[in-house]
C-alpha cells in the first residue's frame, strides 16, 4: 500500500502511499524492545507542500496487535505539520515499550506524504552482550550442548517426566538401520487430536550433518515444559491452543554419523545422506509434475483436484520417507517448517522452477504458487523476528546475496530442487510447510548455541502462531454429526483443503474476505463471506450441510414390515424406480440424438429441426400411484438398474 520514493524522482523526496486515504500507516519494526518517547515529522523535499498535519501513534510487541495512544477517552490525535520544511517533534507523555511503531495519518495537504524521526532507546539486549564478552552464560534449565542419538532420546524422556500432563513421546519408524525416529507432541491433551485445535511441527535432522536444527528443537522442549510449569501466559497459549509436534531428528543414522566425527572435523557432507544413500528433503514423490500437466490440459479443477493429489504407484522412497509420509497423512497438520543449514534464509514453495525440467533457462519464470502472498508472510513472520537474519549487511554464504536482504525467497527462484518435502506437504496434505536454513555453519561449535538460541527463540514462537492466521470451523449435516473430507474452497485461491475426520478445519489466509465454499460427497454445497481480520485468532466460519436433491432420489427408507419395507416405504419405491426410468429414458433419447447427428454426411445445408416435446425430468417426481413414466409401465431390467448417475452429468 505505501511506498518510499526516490529524492531524484519528481514525486520524490519522502515517503507516499499509493492510495491516499486515512487506512494508510508508516510501520517501522526496532527489531528489539524498545522505549519509544517521540516523533519529528518533515514534508515532502519536493517543489510541492506536500505534508501530514494530524496523524495517530500505534505500538505492538508482535505485529499483530496494536495499541493506539489514547486520552483515556478516544485516541490521541497528534498535530503535525503546516509547511513542508518545518521539522515538528511531538514528545510523548511517558516512553511506551514495544518493538513496533505506526504513524496512521489523518489529515494532510496536498498529496498524503512525510519524513520523519522516530526518537527511542532499544533495551540492551542480552544475545548481543554474550556475543561482545565471548561468553556464555545460559539459562540454568536449558542444556546448550550437542547431543547424540542415545542422548537426545535420554533428553526427552526427562522432559516428558517433568511435564507428563503436556507432553507425549512417540515414533513415527525407524531408520534403515534400525533406530526410530522419535517425536514429541506438547499440548493440553497430547495424546489425541481435540476438535478445533490446530495441529503444528518442526522438524530437523533430515540431513544429519545440520546439527543446529536438532539443538534448537530440543531447546524448544525443555522452554515450553518449564515456562508452561512457571504459568508464563505466552507459553500457556501455545500450548494449549496448539497441538505441537517436535521431531529433532529425521534421518538419525545421519545424525549419528556426524556425531562421531564433531563439529570440528564435521565435513560439509558427513551424515548429509541416510544410510542408503538417500537425500531425505529430495526424496519425496514428484507431484508438481501430476498438478502441472493437468494445469496445462485445463483438467483443474474439474476433472483434476488442485489438492491431496495421489502419489504414484513407483515412487523409489527411503524407509525414512515412507515413515514421515504415513506421519504426514495421519495427523491434521496445519503448518510446519523443517530445519537445515548451509544459509541463513527462509525458503518458501515452490521449490521446482518447471514441470519439464529441474533447471530451467535463467529467463523462464518459475510456476507461483497457488498461496504465494500468505507463503511469504510465513517467510517474513520468522526471518523479521529472527535477530540477525535481514541484517541487509549480512551476504550470502556462497558470495550471492539470495535474498536480497529481506530473509526469505523462492526456493525455485533460488536453488530448484525435485521432490521436495515442501511441495509434497502443499500438494498432498493440508500443511503448508517452509525450510528454515539457520546459518552457514552446519554444526556450529558447541559455545555457540546459546546465541544461536536467544537469535531463534522468538522466531521460533512467532512462526508458530501463525497457525492461527486465517479461518477455522466445522462442517456437520443437519443432524449435528461432522463430515469428513469435506472440501473447502476459497475463490480465487486454486487450492483446497480438506476436514479432518472430526469434521474441523484450518485455512491459512492472509487479512481480506473470502467467498468460502463447503463441499462433500451426497450433500449441496454451501458458500459464505469470511472476513479474517489483523487481530489475534483465526476467524470461526462453520458450515452445515443439507442432503442433495439426488443423494435423496437415490436414498432407500428402510423399516420394519414387510420384506422391510411399510405400505408408503413400497410407494416411495415405486416412485423413485418411476423417477430412475424417466432420467434413463431422457438419456437414452439424448444418445440417439447424439449418434444421428454423427451419423449425418457432411454438408453445408443448414436442416431445419422440429425439436421434440419431452417432460423436464423433475416433472417425474409427481407421479402418482397407478400412473407410469414410460410405455408399458415398469420392467424387470428397470428393478436391477444400478443407478450411478451424479449431478455433473446433467
Amino acid at each position: 500500500m505505501n511506498q518510499p520514493h526516490d529524492e531524484e524522482n519528481m514525486i520524490g523526496g519522502a515517503w507516499c502511499a499509493n492510495l491516499e486515504d486515512m487506512i494508510n500507516w508508516f510501520e517501522i519494526d526496532a527489531r528489539r524492545e524498545t522505549e519509544f518517547t517521540g516523533v519529528i515529522t518533515q514534508g515532502r523535499d519536493s517543489q510541492n507542500d506536500d505534508y501530514v498535519t494530524s496523524y495517530f501513534l500505534a505500538f505492538s510487541n508482535d505485529s499483530r496487535e496494536w495499541t493506539t495512544i489514547h486520552d483515556g477517552y478516544a485516541d490521541w490525535l497528534f498535530f503535525g505539520n503546516s509547511d513542508k520544511d518545518t521539522p515538528v517533534m511531538n514528545q510523548l507523555a511517558e516512553p511506551v515499550l514495544a518493538r513496533y511503531i505506526r504513524i496512521i495519518p489523518q489529515s494532510w495537504n496536498g498529496s498524503l506524504c512525510m519524513r520523519l524521526e522516530v526518537l527511542g532507546c532499544p533495551l540492551p539486549d542480552p544475545a548481543d552482550a554474550l556475543y561482545r564478552q565471548n561468553e556464555v552464560t545460559p539459562v540454568d534449565y536449558l542444556e546448550f550442548k550437542h547431543h547424540s542419538y542415545t542422548e537426545m532420546v535420554a533428553l526427552m524422556k526427562s522432559v516428558n517426566d517433568e511435564c507428563p500432563n503436556i507432553t507425549s513421546i512417540y515414533s513415527l519408524g525407524r531408520s534403515s538401520k534400525g533406530r526410530e525416529i522419535i517425536a514429541m507432541v506438547i499440548s493440553g491433551n497430547p495424546t489425541e487430536h481435540e476438535i478445533g485445535e490446530p495441529e503444528f511441527r518442526f522438524t530437523a535432522g533430515l540431513h544429519g550433518n545440520e546439527a543446529l536444527g536438532r539443538e534448537l528443537i530440543l531447546l524448544l522442549m525443555q522452554y515450553l515444559c518449564k515456562e508452561y510449569k512457571d504459568r508464563n501466559p505466552r507459553a500457556q497459549r501455545l500450548v494449549e491452543g496448539i497441538r505441537i509436534h517436535l521431531v529433532p531428528s529425521l534421518n538419525p543414522d545421519g545424525h549419528e554419523t556426524a556425531f562421531e566425527v564433531g563439529s570440528d572435523l564435521s565435513s560439509w557432507m558427513t551424515g548429509h545422506f541416510t544410510e542408503d544413500g538417500f537425500d531425505i528433503f529430495q526424496n519425496f514423490p514428484d507431484l508438481n509434475s501430476i498438478l502441472w500437466d493437468a494445469e496445462d490440459k485445463g483438467m483443474v479443477p474439474k476433472l483434476t483436484p488442485n489438492h491431496h493429489v495421489p502419489i504414484p504407484d513407483d515412487s523409489d522412497m527411503a524407509v525414512e520417507t515412507r515413515a514421515i509420509i504415513s506421519w504426514m497423512e495421519s495427523h491434521p497438520f496445519v503448518l510446519g517448517a523443517n530445519f537445515q543449514g548451509g544459509e541463513t534464509i527462509v525458503a518458501y514453495p515452490y521449490d521446482r522452477r518447471s514441470a519439464g525440467y529441474q533447471y530451467a533457462e535463467p529467463e523462464d519464470e518459475p510456476r507461483v504458487i497457488a498461496d504465494e502472498s500468505l507463503f511469504r508472510w510465513l517467510a517474513v513472520s520468522y526471518a523479521s523476528t529472527h535477530l540477525t537474519m535481514t541484517h541487509s549487511y549480512h551476504r550470502s554464504c556462497h558470495g550471492d546475496t539470495a535474498a536480497g536482504g529481506l530473509g526469505l525467497v523462492n526456493r525455485a527462484k533460488w536453488k530448484p530442487i525435485t521432490g521436495s518435502m515442501n511441495d509434497f506437504s502443499y500438494l498432498h496434505t493440508n500443511c503448508f510447510e517452509l525450510s528454515v536454513f539457520l546459518g552457514c555453519d552446519k554444526f556450529p561449535h558447541q559455545s555457540e548455541l546459546a546465541h544461536e538460541w536467544e537469535k531463534n527463540r522468538e522466531a521460533m514462537l512467532t512462526f508458530m502462531e501463525q497457525v492461527h492466521r486465517g479461518i477455522r470451523g466445522i462442517v456437520k449435516d443437519q443432524q449435528g454429526n461432522p463430515i469428513a473430507n469435506a472440501t473447502i474452497s476459497v475463490e480465487g485461491i486454486n487450492h483446497d483443503v480438506t476436514t479432518a475426520s472430526t469434521g474441523d478445519y484450518w485455512r491459512l489466509l492472509n487479512p481480506g474476505e473470502y467467498r468460502v465454499t463447503a463441499r462433500a460427497e451426497g450433500f449441496s454445497p454451501v458458500t459464505k463471506l469470511c472476513v479474517v481480520g489483523y487481530q489475534s485468532g483465526a476467524t470461526a466460519c462453520s458450515f452445515n450441510l443439507a442432503k442433495s436433491n439426488w443423494d435423496r432420489i437415490n436414498h432407500r427408507n428402510v423399516v420394519n414390515g414387510n420384506n422391510g419395507f411399510s405400505a408408503n416405504s413400497r410407494l416411495t419405491e415405486r416412485q423413485r424406480r418411476m423417477k430412475i426410468a424417466r432420467i434413463r429414458r431422457i438419456r437414452k433419447q439424448r444418445l440417439m440424438r447424439l449418434r444421428s447427428t454423427t451419423m449425418l454426411p457432411p454438408t453445408t445445408t443448414t436442416i431445419p429441426t422440429t425439436p421434440e416435446t419431452t417432460t423436464s425430468w423433475y416433472d417425474s417426481w409427481l407421479v402418482g400411484e397407478g400412473q407410469s413414466s414410460t410405455p408399458g409401465g415398469f420392467t424387470d431390467s428397470i428393478l436391477d438398474y444400478n443407478y450411478e448417475y451424479k449431478i455433473d452429468d446433467y
